[in-house]
Formats: structure tokens, C-alpha cells, sequence
């Protein structure tokens, strides 16, 4: 097959689409399809007209990654906005090639671009919901009545969804929401999952050994985009629970985000500057490993994720974790038996890390059961039926 995938965010830009959208194209490129990404251009500055060139940047070997010019999002400056000079420009000469499929990753300009498409060429069009959007836009335009903005993006999601043939959805959570917004287009439950390759190794006492930190230190690790809507703040509130009965514990916070300052303030407010230590992006071939290793827990509590990639993560490298349970994390969790579930209750869910802190015996339990709980969201499982989903679009066309 020849996949045409477009997204309003890709790498360098680190969240959890952008690992999704490169998980997606990793495991199409592997099996034999051949893949194109039109993504923006991270650069600042626009291009000449032979933006559609391909370019090498992202380091995946076979992937076709077409950059279009952008500009900075005013409320949001990590991300970026395609030009509709650059949609105009694209359009004839993407509608020139023959696609199999189009894949949109995200319903901005690329949702556009994706639907223009499909309505020249006749080519089907599935779209991935991979954001919860009526949990976040409030975080974002904190100057607007959150109920108002809510009601938007639940108009915008129907508005989107039907222009579009067929929907990926990651967890049956996210179905019940869409459900309840009255979304009529018919959708696919497929999380998108996690290559179990990448997710050997690492190594906690060389991470530890490089950032100075005793191997004997009690230490919790989580990874996430610093964002309001990903709770970090919860968790902090956890770790100030915990350091009365475990003085030297550590709690390592890899990732950025827009939320980092306050974060920051808010573990000197604490007087936590000694238990807490903000790693930012780490490489995910390398350090981000390290890192997970290094924690004798990891935890997590976002309550808006759609699949929660991070704790199968944590789990395949066979690093306990306690976390939260809603939406998509629920979904990962069902079941598991390389996990601790707790409420959003900071009292409860620090109780639980620390019996897990005392207990090494029942952190070796839950270490060996991780990868097997992981091996349940392989992509070469969870891939092969997408392709199917793909080849039913084909043939119904």
C-alpha cells in the first residue's frame, strides 16, 4: 500500500502523538507499505516552493517526510500551524500522486488538507482521535468560560468526524465519549502501541551513576509532557506525602512543557527542591530508557490520556507502576498484573507507593509481570489490524 499520513505535530515536538504518529509509520515501513508524512516545518522560517522534497530529518529509515512552512500558535508556542499558502501550494501535487489511503493524525490544518484530498482524488480517508480535546482547550485559552470552550470542541469533533470515512480510536473509553457526542462515523477500537524492541535494556544504575544519585535512593520516575491537563502537580503533591517517611526519596520528572515554571515554583514552595529534579526530553533510544530504569516506581495520574503509551512503556521495561485508571489508561490497566491502580486521591495513591517502597519483594512481582502485561499492545499486532481496517476501506471504495 502507499499511505499518505499528515499531522499538525511531529517530531522534534514531544508528545504522545508524535510518538504515536512514528510508531504508526515504523511498523507500515517494516511490513512492506510504503509511507508519506506531511508535517510542519519546526525551522521558523518557510521554505522555497520545493517544500514536498523529501527530507532525511527524522532518522526513520524509508519514511518520505514532507516539512510545509508554519507559523507559532500565539497561546500555544510549541506547536505550530501549517500555512494555508503552503496547503495551496501541496495540494495539486500530493492529488497527483496515487495514495492508497490518507491517515489524519490531528484536525487542524492537516484534517483539512487530508479531507481536500480525498474529495479530488476519490482516495478513502480514516482519521485518528488521538486527543481529548474537551479536557484540555480550557488549559489553553484559560481567558475563555471553560464551559463555552468545551461546548466547541464537542461541535468541532462532530464537525470533523463526519468529514471523514472511517475513525481510529484508541481505547473504548474514548468510543463512549464520541458516542455521547453524537458521532455517527463508523470507528475502530486499535490503540496504537509500543515497538517491545525498543523497550529492552536501559540501564537505571548508569543513569543514577551519571546524575549523581545514590543507588540505594528510594526513587519514582514518571514521563510525561509538563502540561496542567497531565496532574504532575498531583504527584508532587504525592512525593510531599511520602518524603516525612522516606527523607531521601527521589522523584524524577523527565519531560517538558508549558507547565514546567509553574511546576517548578511549586516544588520550592513546597521546600521539595532536594526530592524532586526535572530531567527534561530525553533521547527514547538512550537516556529515556535509563531513566525509567532508574526508578524503583513509576507513576502517572493524567486523567485525559487516550492510551497512556508511557505505562506500557514502564511496564515492558519491567519498572512497577501506580497510577491512575481513566480514559485510555484504564484500558491499559484492565487486567494488569505489572500494576497498582489507585484513585485520584493523593493520600490513597501515596499509600500505595509506599507499601511498594517497603516491599521489594512485591516490586519484584509486579517487574516480572510488566512485560508480559506490555506484550499486549505489540505493534505487530495491533499493525496488522489497521492494515486490515485499510484494505476494508480500499475494497468498499
Amino acid at each position: 500500500m502507499n499511505i499518505l499520513m499528515l499531522s499538525d505535530v511531529y517530531f522534534p515536538r514531544v508528545n504522545g502523538v508524535s510518538t504515536s504518529i512514528r510508531t504508526f509509520a515504523q511498523s507500515l515501513l517494516r511490513m512492506g507499505h510504503r509511507v508519506t508524512l506531511v508535517a510542519p516545518d519546526y525551522a521558523g522560517s518557510a521554505h522555497p516552493p520545493q517544500e514536498a522534497a523529501q527530507r532525511a530529518d527524522d532518522g526513520l529509515e524509508g519514511l518520505e517526510l514532507i516539512r510545509l512552512p508554519s507559523s507559532v500558535i500565539f497561546f500555544d508556542p510549541e506547536d505550530r500551524l501549517i500555512k494555508a499558502s503552503a496547503m495551496r501550494r501541496i495540494l495539486p501535487k500530493l492529488a497527483s500522486r496515487a495514495w492508497d489511503v490518507v491517515h489524519i493524525h490531528t484536525p487542524f490544518r492537516a484534517h483539512r488538507l487530508g479531507v481536500q484530498l480525498s474529495e479530488l482524488s476519490g482516495v478513502p480517508t480514516v482519521e485518528t482521535y488521538h486527543t481529548y480535546f474537551e479536557e484540555y482547550v480550557a488549559h489553553y485559552l484559560p481567558w475563555l468560560p471553560a464551559g463555552s470552550l468545551r461546548m466547541v470542541a464537542r461541535r468541532a469533533s462532530r464537525f470533523l468526524c463526519h468529514g471523514v470515512d472511517h475513525l481510529i480510536v484508541p481505547s473504548r473509553q474514548m468510543v463512549e465519549v464520541l458516542d455521547r457526542y453524537g458521532i455517527e462515523t463508523p470507528s475502530t477500537v486499535i490503540p496504537t502501541g509500543i515497538d517491545l524492541e525498543e523497550f529492552k535494556g536501559g540501564d537505571g544504575a548508569a543513569f543514577r551513576q551519571r546524575h549523581g544519585i545514590d543507588p540505594a535512593r528510594p526513587t519514582l520516575v514518571t514521563v510525561s509532557r509538563l502540561a496542567v491537563e497531565k496532574n504532575i502537580g498531583f504527584l508532587i503533591d504525592v512525593v510531599k506525602r511520602l518524603v516525612p517517611d522516606f527523607p531521601d526519596l527521589l522523584f524524577i520528572i523527565a519531560g517538558e512543557g508549558p507547565d514546567a515554571p509553574r511546576l517548578k515554583q511549586m516544588v520550592e514552595r513546597l521546600g521539595l527542591q532536594r526530592n524532586v529534579r526535572f530531567f527534561g526530553n530525553l533521547d527514547r533510544r538512550g537516556a529515556l530508557l535509563d531513566a525509567y530504569r532508574a526508578g524503583d516506581v513509576f507513576v502517572f495520574a493524567s486523567p485525559t490520556e487516550t492510551q497512556g503509551l508511557v505505562l506500557t512503556e514502564a511496564m515492558a521495561l519491567g519498572v512497577p507502576v501506580v497510577s491512575t485508571a481513566v480514559m485510555g489508561t484504564a484500558t491499559v490497566l484492565r487486567d494488569t498484573r505489572g500494576a497498582v491502580v489507585s484513585r485520584e486521591d493523593a493520600a490513597e495513591f501515596a499509600g500505595h507507593v509506599a507499601a511498594l517502597l517497603r516491599s521489594p519483594e512485591r516490586r519484584a512481582e509486579l517487574s516480572a509481570a510488566g512485560p508480559a502485561d506490555a506484550a499486549a499492545w505489540s505493534t505487530v499486532h495491533l499493525m496488522g489490524q489497521v492494515v486490515a481496517l485499510y484494505q476494508r476501506m480500499i475494497d468498499e471504495t
